[in-house]
């Protein structure tokens, strides 16, 4: 039976696909079409003639065996193979053919997305927003030829994507879904933040300044904990730049979201009494190493502003640490202490 194996082949090859991949593919693809003909014999494989553009399907009989005593239900044996290729199979042929060879023109391009963007989880990518009417809850960010998903969970409450726009966004995962590769991209993770600090402070590319620990609530504050590695540099100013240049670079690309940078200590107290900046604690009491809790004591005229709107700074300091804060009066807590002491 004839087939254009030959332009099949040229076709595959311009795709990165190999012969052998495509054979295999199409020999099994028109086996199974030959199954679902009528008569067809149980046991067939299929020859490629590449130099000929023809194609045999080979087909084996089952030759029933004689029971023994010792075997009294044998396995039926094959016969000799002979021609079974269909004589008006040319049509199936052709159409299994095609089938085969967009499957395969999918399959790899599938494989050069995923191969493409497996590298790019973890980084920062900037794309443009595409809306998809049939699909709201979610934006469509297209990066190059590709496009990725920025789902309702990874979106900062409040911010509107606009078609066309330009778009930095943290590539969350890639991986290989029913329909083709699926880049998860975000607006909200923490990281992204880390990222476009990255992108303006050449401190963190070079080590002189590491970021220890973010805290976010994405389009609302985030606070980031910041030390130097090298004697002599400045690490919150790294971050904030000449005249705030750097750190307003970032938070051009955050919208409303307010930032603190605050410096990190390994000293459990230091730093929680620095993350509840910018309210200025008296003092902290680690109650727990274990368990990390501890209580910072607070001037009365600033205890509103160590909690924050709706507790939102003491509860991104607790984030920002790792540990459970309490916060006291300051005053409340001297004159405890007096009247103990009398």
């Amino acid at each position: 039976m004839e087939l254009d194996l030959t332009g099949i082949h040229q076709l595959a090859a311009g795709q990165g696909i190999d012969t052998e991949t495509l054979d295999a593919a199409l020999s099994e693809a028109l086996r199974l079409a030959y199954l679902k003909t009528p008569h067809a014999a149980k046991h067939a494989r299929v020859e490629l003639d590449a130099r000929a553009g023809t194609f045999t399907v080979w087909a084996q009989d089952e030759i029933p065996s004689e029971p023994t005593e010792d075997n009294p239900h044998p396995a039926p044996t094959l016969g000799e193979e002979y021609d079974d290729t269909p004589k008006d199979f040319g049509r199936l042929a052709a159409a299994t053919a095609r089938q085969v060879i967009t499957q395969l023109f999918r399959k790899a391009e599938d494989d050069r997305i995923f191969g493409a963007f497996s590298g790019q989880k973890g980084k920062l990518v900037t794309g443009i927003v595409q809306q998809d009417v049939k699909d709201p809850s979610n934006v469509h960010i297209a990066i190059g030829d590709v496009e990725a998903i920025l789902p309702r969970r990874e979106q900062v409450p409040g911010e509107r994507y606009r078609h066309g726009e330009r778009l930095r966004v943290y590539v969350v995962n890639v991986a290989r879904g029913i329909k083709g590769p699926e880049i998860i991209v975000s607006r909200s993770h923490p990281e992204l933040v880390r990222q476009l600090f990255e992108r303006e402070v050449p401190e963190l590319v070079s080590g002189a300044v590491s970021i220890m620990a973010i805290a976010r609530e994405a389009g609302a504050r985030t606070k980031i904990a910041v030390r130097a590695n090298t004697e002599g540099v400045n690490p919150k100013g790294a971050l904030i730049g000449p005249g705030g240049a750097r750190v307003r670079a970032v938070m051009e690309n955050l919208g409303p979201e307010k930032i603190d940078i605050v410096d990190w200590s390994s000293d459990p107290a230091k730093f929680v009494a620095s993350a509840l900046s910018p309210a200025v604690c008296t003092g902290v009491q680690v109650i727990s190493e274990k368990n990390k809790t501890a209580i910072a004591f607070i001037h009365d005229d600033q205890l509103s502003l160590a909690i924050g709107k709706e507790g939102q700074n003491a509860r991104l300091a607790a984030k920002l640490t790792g540990w459970k804060i309490g916060i006291e009066s300051a005053e409340a807590h001297a004159k405890k202490q007096a009247d103990s002491a009398q």
